[in-house]
């Protein structure tokens, strides 16, 4: 197939979480013999960061304004069986339009952002990447985050047919490798900063530091104020581009995941970086949300933290049992969280798609 998307970024990974699992995608969807054409506009802060020139068996696309893509955008989505927008797209409104009045077979939206989009509404914002009428006239509705969210985007937007597709990791990038010394730590974060995610990062790493100076943490991400509460035992490396985040999760007894409030919230959202830590052999320590015992099994293959007491046991625990904590993650990632397997649930999806044209019913969860 010809597959055409209007997405935030692929090309530059610097805060957010898209690029990273485009990529993944990408190359599965090049795999099976599918060409992407993948439509970014040129921002200055991500074109200053930019770690991705080309797309595998693809096309990359970035423009400068609307009007200057419109016509190239016209001319793919003519010959294409698929035409997706997603969540932040810039041009997302614009380009939905486009979508609607194509002759692409199969016209998806792709909510990676779901929890986000639904609070702003529940807020009364308006969205900017969604098209005036909802999202009712898409053939197909993905979204990253599952559970409740998915009867919430056929109640409040009028998707029809609503499938989710989840995080994921490339294996063939994210794997054990050699630590190394600058990452080394006990107990390893890995996020842009952001505000709803600081009352927890305060819990489970801030103050375990406190508690434990002998330790060493170490926080990698961009944005972080000035005014943020380092300790002497906790180091910050600045942006991590994508071939450093092995080295990073592999150097780490430890890593923290975080999940931003309105996903966590909503639950059935799990972040890419559980998946890309454990393929790489790290364990995880998790915070908790409703659904994240669908993809690794508390106590066994995760931790989960509540609290800091939780942060500090984990710490405290042996050797062997973080080994084996982290084994069982990377055992069940490879079996159950790989590109290819979302590739598997895409194709699925778009199955449904095609077989029922205008008349679709919802899929069920």
């Amino acid at each position: 197939m010809k597959i055409t998307v209007f997405g935030l970024t692929v090309s530059s990974s610097w805060g957010n979480g898209h690029a990273t699992l485009w990529r993944g995608l990408l190359k599965a969807l090049h795999r099976r013999g599918h060409r992407v054409v993948f439509f970014e506009r040129d921002l200055p802060y991500y074109a200053q960061n930019r770690d991705l020139f080309e797309i595998p068996g693809g096309e990359l696309v970035l423009y400068s304004d609307w009007e200057e893509a419109r016509r190239l955008a016209v001319r793919h989505l003519a010959d294409s069986d698929v035409g997706m927008v997603t969540s932040y797209c810039p041009d997302g409104a614009a380009a939905s339009e486009l979508l609607l009045s194509s002759p692409a077979t199969c016209r998806v939206f792709y909510d990676l952002d779901t929890p986000v989009t639904l609070s702003r509404l529940a807020a009364g914002e308006t969205v900017s990447y969604l098209p005036p009428g909802g999202l009712r006239d898409f053939c197909l509705v993905l979204s990253y985050t599952g559970g409740g969210a998915l009867t919430e985007l056929r109640s409040r937007l009028g998707a029809r047919l609503v499938a989710p597709l989840y995080g994921h990791v490339d294996p063939e990038v994210h794997r054990p490798v050699p630590p190394e010394e600058r990452y080394r730590c006990d107990l390893s974060y890995m996020g842009t900063y952001a505000p709803d995610r600081q009352a927890a990062l305060e819990d489970f790493l801030i103050e375990p530091a406190r508690l434990r100076p002998r330790r060493k943490f170490v926080i990698g991400g961009a944005q972080y104020p000035q005014d943020f509460p380092w300790t002497d035992n906790i180091w910050f490396v600045k942006h991590l581009p994508p071939d450093e985040h092995p080295a990073f999760f592999s150097s780490s007894r430890l890593t923290l995941n975080v999940t931003r409030r309105a996903m966590a919230q909503m639950g059935w959202c799990p972040s890419g970086r559980l998946f890309e830590a454990a393929a790489c052999g790290c364990a995880v320590l998790s915070d908790a949300w409703d659904g994240l015992d669908a993809f690794f099994r508390p106590g066994a293959e995760i931790l989960v933290a509540r609290r800091t007491e939780d942060a500090l046991a984990a710490l405290d625990l042996s050797d062997a049992e973080v080994a084996r904590i982290a084994e069982a993650a990377r055992a069940r990632v490879l079996a159950d969280h790989t590109a290819d397997r979302r590739v598997d649930d895409l194709m699925r999806a778009l199955d449904a798609c095609f077989s029922t044209g205008a008349d679709i019913a919802p899929l069920e969860t």
